[in-house]
């Protein structure tokens, strides 16, 4: 059955075509945006062109953070150079004025910690924390480095610093700017927040380190004043034996507002409809309710997988597991799991049927930002698709998260051992 799972997804599968279409007719789609609402529309028509028993969206009441214009400015030598750079999400702008200040460059927070007020007020600082390549599995270097960007505003704001930059999480060789998520304490002044590529944040290093350099920010970017109402999208196939368990795969359909969301994460929700689609073509009758999720806004405010969650409970819903694909459409290399031992010995059991498919990793307890609120909620057992990691934090978040960047098998395989992985579980059961 592994084998017929797999011939019929990397033979027939829709899942690459279905992401061309996304991303090249909707493009980028923040949470509120017309682009997040037209992407609805098109999950909706994409899952019951799967042949889903059931297609209904689900609403959630999401955040809306407008960017607008932006543009960042470094006095290198004696004339000002515009670089690359991009807004953290949810961050402050400048209200479309200009702020020239100097930069005062620290490598770490401990660094930040050490300096007097007086030489932070009125300044912009630069975080030049680098994501660690010396860590192999590389959403453990994010996870490293992301507290520059969640948390940098607030810490320098504390000191009377009037801006921030910081490099980007990013393993790449190159200048593309990452933007991603940032957030402000309660009690904080709200201070722009801007991010910098690799090649960038080198040069910006080293003028730092033998002279004062001056920035000019400007930026139009803030939150939008009222949350904005969206949906999830959500295709079944009822189940045979017992309906009323269910079985959740998903990923989510909102992106950042660059770029095309390819890898980040229209891969994952075209592999979930995939899931859909194979078990529909090759006659498959599960024995427990499938259930393919796309959720809304992941990316700064988690209000889907929220909703998804409430609304199981309301419902008193039996879910068995839920799984989440949210790291990208590369080769898949293994699967995290967030459950108790007993099931984890069951899932690691079928091993060997998922080696010649390229998984050998069940070591890490990985689930997903979306099926976290399920997970914790009521203790839904969780997993997540572990694809190769290396090329993840390249695109990540920035202008290069394009279709042309996903490649057609690596995106198939990783639907094709989500529909192995949901075919095992719904057939023997997860206790």
């Amino acid at each position: 059955m592994f084998r017929k799972i797999s011939d019929e997804i990397m033979l027939r599968g829709t899942c690459y075509d279905n992401l061309r279409v996304l991303c090249k007719t909707v493009g980028n789609r923040i949470s509120g945006s017309p682009q997040a609402a037209k992407a609805v529309t098109w999950g909706q028509h994409t899952m019951r062109a799967t042949g889903a028993d059931n297609v209904y969206l689900q609403p959630a009441d999401v955040p809306y953070w407008y960017r607008g214009k932006e543009q960042l400015q470094l006095k290198i030598g004696k004339k000002y150079k515009q670089v690359p750079a991009l807004s953290l999400g949810n961050s402050q702008g400048t209200n479309g004025k200009t702020l020239k200040a100097p930069i005062i460059m620290v490598h770490n927070f401990d660094e930040f910690k050490a300096l007097p007020e007086s030489a932070v007020k009125g300044k912009i600082v630069f975080f030049d924390y680098r994501f660690r390549q010396d860590i192999i599995f590389t959403f453990e270097a994010y996870g490293d480095a992301v507290k520059y960007r969640a948390n940098g505003a607030s810490v320098a704001v504390e000191k009377g610093a009037v801006g921030v930059i910081i490099r980007s999480m990013s393993t790449g060789k190159d200048d593309f700017p990452h933007t991603g998520g940032m957030h402000y304490k309660d009690s904080s002044k709200k201070i722009p927040e801007m991010a910098i590529g690799n090649a960038t944040a080198d040069l910006l290093e080293k003028e730092c380190a033998h002279s004062i350099v001056m920035a000019k920010m400007r930026s139009e970017c803030h939150m939008m004043p009222d949350a904005v109402h969206s949906y999830n999208v959500i295709g079944e196939i009822k189940g045979t034996e017992t309906p009323e368990r269910i079985i959740t795969i998903g990923g989510h359909l909102d992106s950042w507002d660059v770029g095309e969301g390819a890898t980040d994460d229209g891969a994952g929700c075209v592999q979930s409809m995939e899931v859909i689609r194979a078990f529909k073509a090759l006659g498959l009758r599960p024995k427990c309710t499938i259930r393919a999720v796309l959720f809304m806004n992941e990316e700064n405010g988690d209000k889907g997988g929220e909703a998804y969650a409430d609304s199981a409970k309301s419902k008193h819903e039996d879910h068995v597991l839920a799984i989440e694909t949210d790291a990208g459409g590369f080769s898949p290399r293994g699967i995290g799991l967030e459950m108790n031992e007993d099931r984890k010995r069951q899932i690691t059991g079928y091993k060997d049927l998922f080696l010649p498919y390229g998984v050998y990793d069940f070591s890490r307890e990985e689930g997903g930002t979306d099926i976290d609120p399920i997970h914790k909620m009521l203790k839904v057992p969780a997993a997540g698709l572990m694809p190769d990691c290396q090329r993840y934090f390249d695109v990540h978040h920035t202008d290069n998260d394009v279709f042309e960047n996903v490649n057609h098998r690596e995106l198939k395989l990783g639907a094709v051992v989500l529909a192995q992985l949901i075919y095992v579980v719904s057939e023997h059961g997860l206790y």
